[in-house]
C-alpha cells in the first residue's frame, strides 16, 4: 500500500487521505481553531489574508476575506500535537523519506459567503529548496466542497517543475493559458481528510459561496536532507519532527 501512495504520488503531485483524523481529533482540533480565531479578532490586527490578484479579481467580491495566521502550534499544545499525528507523519515519510522537518504551518478560514478565491499558483516560489522536497499536508478541519471553495490543483502539473513567478501574482503564459481556476481538478473532503501534495503542484481554489465556514490547516513539510534557499521569504521553524536535520548549524538554529 505504502508503495502503491508513493507511486501515484510521483504521477499525480498529491494524495488525499480519508479519515486520517478521527471525529473526536476533529472535534478537539475545531474547538482549538474557534479559539484561535477568536483571538485573532480581538488582537486588533490586520487578519484578512486576501490574495488580490489581478487572476482572480474577477471572481471575488469587494468584501472577500480569509483570516489567516502563521504557526497554530505557536497559539496550542493540541495544535502542536495534531502536527505530530504519527499517521500524518507516516504518510509524510512515503513522499519525503524518514528526515522531516516542519517549515510552517497556516490556518486559513473562509467565512461564508465571502471566503476570497486562491489564483492558480505553485508553493515553491514562497519557500523553495535546493532539492524541491517541500510538500503541503492540508488537514481538513471542515468539511470542504466545491461550493465552499475547496482546493482545486491540475493532476500531475509538479513535472512542470519550479515555473518563475508562479506565485499567484502573474499571469504566466506556461501555466494560465494552459490551465484554468474553473477547469482543474476539484479535491473534496470531509472534516478528518488530510490533502497531501507537492510544491511545484499548481493549486487554487474558488471563492466560498455557501453558508458555511471552510476551516483548514496547512502544514508545510521538507526533507531533512534538503536546504531551504537565501530567497525563502517565509517564517521556517525548523521543528525536526521525524529524524534529523542534516543542513542545521549554529546560525540557521539561532535564526528561526
Amino acid at each position: 500500500m505504502k508503495k502503491n501512495i508513493t507511486s501515484q504520488f510521483k504521477k499525480n503531485g498529491y494524495h488525499i487521505e480519508k479519515k486520517l483524523f478521527s471525529k473526536l481529533d476533529i472535534k478537539k482540533l475545531e474547538s482549538e481553531f474557534d479559539k484561535i480565531i477568536f483571538q485573532l479578532e480581538n488582537s486588533g490586527e490586520n487578519i484578512n489574508a486576501h490574495w488580490r490578484s489581478d487572476l482572480t479579481k474577477n471572481i471575488d467580491s469587494p468584501k472577500s476575506k480569509i483570516i489567516h495566521t502563521h504557526n497554530v502550534q505557536s497559539y496550542s499544545s493540541i495544535m502542536m500535537k495534531m502536527v505530530q499525528n504519527k499517521k500524518l507523519l507516516n504518510l509524510a515519510e512515503s513522499f519525503i523519506g524518514k528526515d522531516i522537518i516542519l517549515h510552517h504551518t497556516k490556518l486559513f478560514l473562509k467565512p461564508p459567503l465571502v471566503g476570497s478565491a486562491f489564483p492558480l499558483h505553485q508553493d515553491w516560489s514562497y519557500f523553495p529548496t535546493k532539492k524541491n522536497t517541500m510538500i503541503a499536508a492540508v488537514v481538513h478541519i471542515s468539511d470542504s466542497k466545491q461550493n465552499m471553495g475547496c482546493i482545486k490543483l491540475i493532476p500531475g502539473s509538479h513535472k512542470l517543475g519550479k515555473v518563475k513567478n508562479s506565485d499567484g501574482h502573474s499571469y504566466i503564459k506556461k501555466l494560465h493559458k494552459k490551465y484554468s481556476l474553473e477547469s482543474a481538478t476539484a479535491i473534496e473532503a470531509n472534516h478528518g481528510d488530510v490533502l497531501f501534495f507537492h510544491s511545484c503542484t499548481v493549486h487554487g481554489s474558488m471563492n466560498n459561496e455557501s453558508n458555511k465556514p471552510r476551516k483548514t490547516i496547512l502544514i508545510q513539510l521538507y526533507s531533512g536532507k534538503d536546504k531551504v534557499l537565501k530567497d525563502n521569504n517565509h517564517t521556517n521553524v525548523q521543528i525536526v519532527l521525524r529524524g534529523w536535520n542534516y543542513n542545521a548549524t549554529r546560525t540557521t538554529a539561532e535564526n528561526l
